[in-house]
């Protein structure tokens, strides 16, 4: 949990602060006076007794007692100062923009170990190294620019990178985005974006607080935690974004299964967020697009009337609105015709409504009294630019007037960046957000509209045969499991499977050939990949065929053994499970047999896996009509299917130790869901 100290401090020290202020400590002791800092403020700089107006001390021993400390001085000289100010000075807050440390090498990686012990044994906390800074309503801890000015129904936003975060403020200041607070966590030695993701939660106030949370994340050290805290913050009613730079902190594992190929790193990073709830971005512009739309009212549905005096920008955005769920429905009747009487001749509202470039603001008025009044129309996108033949004051005064009073959404999208920028700054001064491009909000818009919540639904398994399992598993070493254990595990979760024989020589296969119910198929055990070294046989019809089809799969480089099962029949499926580094298991679901890694059409959720988002698995595959039969085709079990997904979720919050679990195929039809063929891999 964060300090008060570093939130709410009523003394700052800026170590390395002058009248230089080009420099790191010269700009942040600025931008501390420029924004009215009402505690205490003090300077460290070994030449002078005064900086820019404000008391400097030539050594740190010197300096009173104070709440929270900015560093700005190289790497080599911050380890004593902490120590100093930590033990002698009652120090509580440390901001450190030095840079140096493990960002750099081993050795800077160790200082700031040092550094975060002396911090962690007197109960402070500690913002950075390497990065930024920190504003909120008490001060401007920062030394780069612009600041936006503060609101507090504006964004809370976190950010991993210091330059990102310039760059998004300078961006959302262009369109009228808004802040609450700002955080930058550079190294997140000992505060990263979880640890302030739990102090937002934890001191959220529903009527005062921000409900918009922004995170551009470049590591991610506790998933559980981000995960607990995001997940919290949603329940209370916020809405958050954010972006996940690079990959997972393990890399990609070396693919030795199906689900080890297709279970890379980036699909942790996305279940995870989709399991808190959090919409997930990839770039700048579109991070603050969706929350400038996520701070905007909210619609009750998904049909969007398009209002504009320009035909293309409605093109485009009747194009991606459409392309992506939303509606944009075909507007008619005696309301429609009484509206198009009073436009100018060559108008339409048919949706998009086209009031032409002549078009002007008490008809822009009449539109969208009309939008508001009509039940087939949930929110507005008004596009309005400007050739700059006149000026369009009177457009965005009634714009500004109607956003305020609509009990529907409307967003302005405000394409002339140059003809009207007066024009445009004003109406953000009023409070407003003016979008610029109609595709990148087009875009943003849908994936809002179209992000979903996972219920709190799952249940603690209930397994009849927990101490079987937990027997079985901890007999066994690291590694793959014999597919013998493997299949009795399976079967103690519940799960039915292809009774097989297990085969390792000649004598073995005489004593069961004459109790086989043919037809059978062989496969070889040993290597990895069956399908890729031949060491499947289907269709074996005789006792002829089975002998030359052992003799021959035990050929096979590797093979210590032979399975025999009867020919299922039925749609192959794919279920499979992975676990990485800190992460919970992630279980992926799709079409099966021999195509899993070709066609990649997987669907996969972070466990537990409740019914209801594991039937949202299967129906969220693209094979899904497939699933449910097409064509004269008989379809499979879907609900089946999905409870099979919810059962392998239950076994791995029993077995955590499963790293990879890979059921390919499994045979299903109307009534039966069977696996024929498992690999598990156990890293305890």
């Amino acid at each position: 949990m964060l300090h008060s100290k570093l939130i709410h401090p009523e003394s700052i020290v800026v170590v390395g602060g002058s009248d230089n202020i080009h420099s790191p400590g010269g700009r942040v002791l600025k931008n501390l006076i420029d924004h009215e800092f009402k505690g205490k403020l003090f300077a460290v700089n070994p030449k002078q007794e005064l900086v820019q107006g404000v008391k400097s001390y030539n050594i740190i021993n010197d300096i009173p007692e104070v709440d929270l400390a900015i560093i700005a001085i190289p790497a080599k000289y911050v380890l004593e100062t902490v120590k100093v100010l930590s033990q002698q000075k009652n120090t509580k807050g440390f901001i450190i923009f030095s840079a140096g440390f493990s960002e750099k090498d081993e050795a800077g990686a160790k200082l700031e170990s040092e550094i975060v012990k002396l911090i962690n044994e007197k109960g402070g906390s500690l913002l950075g190294p390497n990065n930024i800074g920190l504003i909120n309503k008490y001060y401007t801890g920062v030394f780069t620019t612009p600041i936006p000015q503060l609101d507090d129904h504006g964004v809370d936003f976190i950010s991993g990178s210091g330059a990102t975060a310039v760059f998004i403020i300078e961006a959302a200041q262009s369109m009228g985005l808004t802040f609450s607070s700002i955080y930058s966590v550079g190294n997140s030695a000992q505060i990263g974006v979880e640890e302030i993701l739990e102090y937002l939660d934890h001191s959220f106030e529903n009527e005062s607080g921000s409900k918009v949370k922004l995170l551009y994340i470049e590591s991610i050290k506790d998933p559980l935690k981000l995960l607990k805290h995001t997940a919290s913050l949603i329940r209370k009613g916020c809405k958050i974004a954010a972006i996940k730079a690079g990959s997972s902190e393990a890399g990609n594992r070396a693919a030795s299964s199906h689900t080890g190929a297709i279970a890379n790193s980036d699909v942790f990073v996305d279940t995870l967020f989709k399991k808190a709830g959090i919409i997930r971005c990839y770039g700048r512009n579109e991070l603050i697009t969706v929350a400038a739309i996520l701070q905007q009212k909210d619609s009750e549905g998904k049909n969007i009337a398009i209002i504009t005096h320009a035909g293309g920008p409605a093109v485009m955005l009747t194009d991606v609105l459409s392309r992506n769920g939303l509606k944009i429905p075909h507007l008619k009747g005696k309301e429609s015709e009484a509206l198009l009487s009073g436009l100018f001749e060559g108008s339409s509202v048919s949706n998009p409504i086209d009031f032409l470039a002549t078009g002007n603001a008490q008809q822009l008025s009449d539109i969208i009294d009309y939008c508001e009044n009509c039940p087939e129309i949930d929110a507005m996108a008004v596009i309005f630019g400007s050739p700059g033949l006149t000026a369009v004051d009177d457009v965005y005064e009634v714009l500004n007037a109607k956003i305020r009073t609509s009990q529907k959404p409307i967003y302005a999208i405000l394409p002339s960046v140059v003809n009207v920028k007066n024009e445009i700054r004003e109406f953000i001064k009023k409070g407003n957000i003016a979008f610029h491009d109609e595709v990148l909000f087009g875009n943003a818009l849908t994936k809002v509209y179209n992000h979903t919540l996972i219920g709190d639904e799952t249940k603690d398994p209930d397994f009849p045969f927990f101490e079987n399992i937990r027997k079985l598993v901890d007999a066994l070493p690291d590694g793959y499991m014999p597919t013998e254990t493997a299949i009795t595990l399976l079967e103690y979760a519940g799960l039915n499977f292809a009774t097989p024989y297990h085969i390792e020589n000649k004598e073995e296969l005489n004593k069961i050939s004459k109790s086989v119910t043919y037809p059978v198929v062989l496969k070889v055990e040993g290597p990895l990949h069956k399908s890729d070294v031949g060491g499947v046989i289907l269709n074996i019809s005789n006792e002829t065929v089975l002998y030359d089809s052992f003799n021959k799969l035990m050929k096979i480089e590797g093979a210590v053994g032979v399975i025999i099962q009867p020919m299922m029949k039925g749609m192959e499926l794919f279920i499979g499970a992975k676990k990485e580094t800190n992460y919970p298991h992630v279980i992926l679901c799709g079409l099966g047999g021999i195509f899993v890694e070709v066609l990649k059409d997987i669907s996969a959720a972070m466990i537990p896996v409740s019914e209801d988002e594991a039937f949202n698995m299967v129906t969220d595959l693209k094979a899904y009509p497939i699933l449910k039969g097409v064509r004269g085709q008989a379809g499979i079990n879907i609900r089946l299917f999905a409870e099979t997904i919810v059962k392998i979720s239950d076994l791995l919050t029993v077995v955590p130790e499963i790293a990879e679990i890979d059921l390919n195929p499994l045979m299903a039809t109307e009534k039966d869901l069977i696996a024929v063929d498992v690999r598990i891999r156990l890293e305890k």
